[in-house]
């Protein structure tokens, strides 16, 4: 049999075959396989039927089908199920061949499977694709790292199915060695997170605060899309706040308002803290959804839990307009966030991390897709050490800009009772890094006095530690230096 299939696909839910049919779509033969045959055979005789995809019935008919070095691409669920295809293909593939895992992978398992199949001459790429059903189908971001020789041979394929820009430039490029690729699509979930709690809590500072309906706001989000806040959660936003259910009555106003997440975002918040850096926004909007899941005690503690009234009186439309100015403020946060974040992982992990390349991935294809990336790609292309994205003079100047608006909502928030917790973890993050000096020197001499952690001066040089025996009893013994 004549190999002819450019590329094998494993694993037909709704996303393996709308990427397939677009990879069909761009002139590639793809051969596919699934666990369960006769969805194999469904698909080719309902959504891929005339087109070149070739179907198979076993791991080694699919191979067979492949041009060498073979391309094989998993997209199955995370976690166990990539570890027991990875055994199953093994034995059919030969030195050079390619493993692909396009679901949505802990980093930790791209490293540890880049390493795994090295070691048995095979090549791995583990890559973030973004944007749903509709980008798999028409055109994803995707995010690929792993084995750096292995990216020659799929590059074509990733760049022509990915979403392009405006210039034409594609949505996908290199990131990086083992779980780089894995690692920015966990940071761009994280800041989705983000953004979605953002967009939640000026929804609901216009619906408790200002009383406002669904149509009016749905209004307001389409005014906001066609500005700075330009991007596809602003859009889906503005069209679920026009939805009518069956009887005409806003159909978002019936749903259950308990969240659910996939895990991306609390990883995130975990990796953060193990590397230390403050993604305090990411963090507020998975412990959003968290609160969120506590529908039944939330409804029995508001019976019993007093607070203001919600409802905000003076000129509304110059209030929507702060909500607007805090959410871009507060966005602008989540971003430099995740950048931190990026750049302390390169340092961890020996990545090689292209910032303005990641920006321009996810300018298209992907969830939080918006014109506002297009900015962070341009402070990057002008300053690619750039230490944070605060410090860049386009986001200097709109923090300046939207700043006076953005304490007014967040202090009006506090004072009716209305949660905001990320725009207010927002602001606290940006008072904290521009401040020069923190009460943390109260903070280490509680640590030195209860546990002789020992603390620095400000008048001897940075890596000399004290500890001062506070109360006069004990001994002078120290329990090491602290970590920062």
């Amino acid at each position: 049999m004549e190999a002819t299939a450019d590329i094998g696909l494993i694993g037909l839910a709704v996303m393996g075959q709308n990427l397939v049919l677009n990879m069909n779509d761009q002139g590639f033969k793809v051969v596919v396989y699934n666990r369960t045959v006769s969805k194999v055979d469904a698909f080719l005789e309902n959504e891929a039927k005339g087109t070149n995809v070739i179907g198979a019935h076993s791991i080694e008919e699919m191979v067979s089908h492949l041009k060498r070095p073979r391309r094989l691409m998993l997209l199955v669920k995370a976690g166990s199920a990539v570890d027991d295809f990875i055994e199953k293909i093994t034995p059919y593939l030969e030195e050079g061949d390619i493993i692909i895992d396009g679901g949505n992978s802990m980093f930790q398992d791209s490293i540890r499977r880049t390493k795994y199949l090295e070691s048995k001459g095979l090549r791995f790429i583990g890559t973030g694709v973004s944007g749903g059903e509709e980008g798999a189908r028409h055109g994803p971001s995707i995010m690929p790292g792993g084995t750096p020789s292995a990216w020659p041979h799929v590059k074509e394929i990733f760049q022509r199915i990915s979403a392009k820009v405006e210039d034409g430039s594609p949505c996908c490029d290199w990131v990086g060695e083992d779980g780089a690729g894995h690692y920015v699509k966990m940071v761009h979930n994280g800041i989705e997170y983000g953004d979605m709690q953002l967009i939640c809590e000026a929804y609901e500072l216009m619906k408790d605060g200002l009383a406002m309906t669904p149509d009016e706001m749905h209004h307001v989000f389409a005014e906001w899309n066609k500005g700075e806040l330009d991007s596809f959660l602003i859009q889906i936003t503005r069209d679920i706040l026009a939805y009518k259910d069956d009887d005409g009555q806003p159909l978002v106003d019936k749903i259950l308002d308990t969240a659910g997440q996939k895990g991306t975002g609390k990883w995130t918040v975990i990796n953060s803290a193990e590397l230390g850096i403050p993604t305090t926004l990411i963090g507020e909007a998975v412990y959003a959804r968290c609160v969120s899941a506590l529908k039944d005690d939330r409804v029995a503690a508001a019976k019993k839990l007093k607070g203001p009234k919600p409802k905000i009186t003076g000129d509304r439309e110059k209030f929507i307009e702060d909500i607007r100015k805090a959410l871009y403020a507060s966005k602008i946060i989540s971003y430099a966030q995740g950048y931190m974040l990026m750049r302390a992982a390169a340092q961890e992990y020996k990545w090689k991390l292209n910032y303005g390349g990641i920006a321009l991935m996810w300018r298209g294809g992907c969830i939080i897709r918006s014109r506002f990336l297009g900015k962070i790609k341009e402070a990057f292309d002008k300053k690619p050490k750039l230490s944070n994205l605060l410090l860049d003079q386009f986001f200097k100047k709109a923090i300046r800009e939207s700043q006076r608006s953005w304490r007014n909502v967040v202090a009006t928030a506090a004072k009716k009772g209305i949660p905001t917790p990320a725009f207010a973890t927002a602001l606290s993050f940006y008072d904290a890094y521009r401040s020069d000096r923190l009460p943390a020197n109260l903070l280490q001499a509680q640590r030195d006095y209860f546990g002789a952690h020992t603390y620095e001066r400000l008048d001897a040089p940075r890596g000399q530690f004290f500890h001062t025996n506070w109360t006069g009893h004990g001994g002078s013994a120290t329990s090491g230096s602290y970590s920062v």
